[in-house]
């Protein structure tokens, strides 16, 4: 490298083969890798024998270690910056390392590479041509509640974290502060158990069970008072949709009558009664 330069690596939020080849080749030939956490570094850095330094860089450090980090770059050495998963500065120390080192004149560069917001907004099945990233929600009540209430105008699909102690009671609150739109909850990504829920927000949170891991949350956004739904088409039309998403397209009863309800916005009670009427009707 021949330019001292703070790297943005991208590292796997998972699954340890979604690390790309460049950014191995960046952690192995930098001087330092400030990590949030170094012991889950260390395991990433073993998997594929890097022996690079480390040293730790969070929330709580950051104002501490960053002249020492600039102080690195003018001595001419390189300097990865890792976040425990996906891509450094989402919601994760960062940003002000990268601001002040370019506010010093030193090279940023980003290697790019997994992202759980993009995963997760990707196989939501949610508008993806316009979108907001809002990292977590407020730990209080009344102060989540709102959050919720400036964000609910927006036509934008919204992508937000969430800790597994809280997000039964975000769920609860976006049913009563927001309505029962559509939503892809996502844990687990790249993960062996990987696991997505969708449909309504009703519907998701019937269904979750007890919360382990990290969530990331897809929400649709308001509806346009030009671009209302569609209205629910009479039962037989219903269930020929029914049974090309399960009989051809391989989809599960519950996925399928899920993402009917997303795609009329109404509950999955309704979607699943219309279906049984319909068969009814044909026996």
């Amino acid at each position: 490298m021949s330019a001292a330069t703070l790297f943005l690596v991208a590292t796997p939020i998972g699954n340890l083969d979604d690390i790309t080849l460049r950014a191995l080749r960046v952690l192995e030939t930098v001087s330092i890798i400030a990590a949030e956490d170094t012991r889950r570094t260390a395991k990433l850095l073993s998997h594929f024998n890097i022996h690079t330094p480390t040293t730790s860089f969070y929330d709580q450090v950051e104002r501490e270690r960053t002249p020492r980090l600039l102080a690195r770059l003018a001595a001419g050495e390189s300097i990865a910056l890792v976040s425990d998963a996906g891509t450094p500065g989402i919601s994760d120390p960062g940003y002000r390392l990268a601001r002040a080192a370019i506010e010093a004149g030193f090279r940023v560069e980003a290697i790019p590479g997994a992202s759980s917001v993009l995963t997760a907004l990707v196989s939501s099945g949610l508008p993806t041509s316009s979108f907001s990233f809002a990292g977590f929600p407020p730990a209080r009540a009344q102060a989540r509640d709102r959050w919720l209430a400036e964000l609910g105008a927006r036509t934008d699909t919204l992508v937000f974290f969430e800790a597994p102690h809280r997000v039964r009671d975000t769920l609860a609150a976006i049913l009563r502060v927001l309505g029962d739109r559509p939503i892809a909850v996502g844990r687990e990504l790249t993960k062996v158990h990987e696991e997505y829920l969708r449909g309504t927000v009703s519907d998701v949170l019937a269904r979750l069970d007890t919360p382990r891991g990290e969530f990331t949350i897809v929400l649709g956004g308001a509806v346009p008072h030009d671009d209302a739904p569609p209205p629910l088409p009479d039962p037989p039309s219903l269930l020929s949709a029914f049974y090309q998403m399960t009989k051809n397209n391989g989809m599960s009863r519950r996925d399928a009558i899920s993402q009917l309800a997303g795609r009329y916005r109404v509950g999955s009670r309704e979607i699943y009664k219309a279906i049984e009427e319909a068969k009814l009707s044909v026996e």
